[in-house]
């Protein structure tokens, strides 16, 4: 259906250059409303549109160049405007393609070489300087007053990318704010984020390094993310910020992924 109405389109475009109107300037400033016109020696025959018929005049009365090129400007722009048509139906397919190859089950996903891989969700714990605490998907994180970090297992991420801004697919389960987190990697864990949990009024502070992102709102709970700028070779995550009323719970979603070099 599309190839048919960029077909379309073309020939439209076409039609119109063929039973355009268009004036045909007079030396003297005036003009003819014409369909068409025919060079005939010394004389010019063309079809008026204001008395539908057919008429000459002599050729020498006539600024057929300034003619001519208004009518190739008109052609240029039809041109272009048939050409942007079928460059954005062209987008349209590309993007229709590109949503359909994700998964419907929320998750964050990658595509390396037309291959849509989702990336593993990552168990993180909490430690606290009284406790470590182990955190399913979604788990809440009920804090007490003082400092805790929010950390993922393992110097290194199994899932990796080369590409220097690397385009990943988060489809939500609810909308949640999301983005693109660069890990601190220490002796066997990398730290997510850092908490200060305030005594009096019980509030949580995250600090997290938390990379300038670009994000595409694809619909029905779909978000293409990817940096703004290239990432160094490092440890990085995918953040979802589940919401909570409770202002000391914490709720993450986390993909854990590590930007190498490209091999040469």
């Amino acid at each position: 259906m599309a190839v048919v109405r960029v077909i379309l389109l073309l020939l439209v475009a076409a039609l119109a250059l063929l039973g355009d109107t268009f004036k045909l300037y007079l030396k003297d400033g005036g003009y003819h409303l014409v369909r068409e016109y025919q060079v005939q020696g010394d004389r010019v025959r063309y079809y008026s549109i204001e008395r539908g018929d057919w008429e000459e005049i002599p050729n020498e009365l006539l600024d057929l160049k300034k003619t001519e090129a208004e009518r190739k400007g008109k052609v240029e722009q039809l041109k272009e405007q048939s050409r942007a048509e079928a460059e954005e139906e062209q987008a349209e397919r590309e993007l229709r393609k590109e949503i359909a190859a994700i998964p419907m089950n929320s998750g964050a996903y990658f595509k390396r070489a037309n291959k849509v891989e989702a990336l593993p969700q990552s168990d993180y714990q909490v430690i606290t300087d009284k406790k470590r605490k182990v955190l399913q998907v979604l788990s809440p994180i009920p804090l007490v007053p003082g400092k805790a970090s929010v950390v993922i297992k393992g110097e290194r991420a199994t899932f990796t990318v080369t590409e220097e801004r690397p385009e990943f697919y988060l489809r939500l389960a609810q909308e949640e704010r999301f983005g693109i987190v660069s890990l601190t990697p220490k002796k066997n864990v990398r730290v997510v984020e850092n908490i200060s949990i305030l005594p009096v009024v019980k509030q949580a502070e995250e600090s997290r390094k938390q990379m300038a992102t670009f994000e595409q709102d694809l619909g029905n709970g779909l978000y293409k993310i990817w940096p703004e700028k290239p990432l160094p070779p490092g440890e990085y995550a995918l953040v979802e910020f589940a919401g909570s009323q409770d202002a000391t719970d914490i709720q993450l979603l986390i993909w854990d992924f590590a930007r190498i070099p490209q091999s040469n």
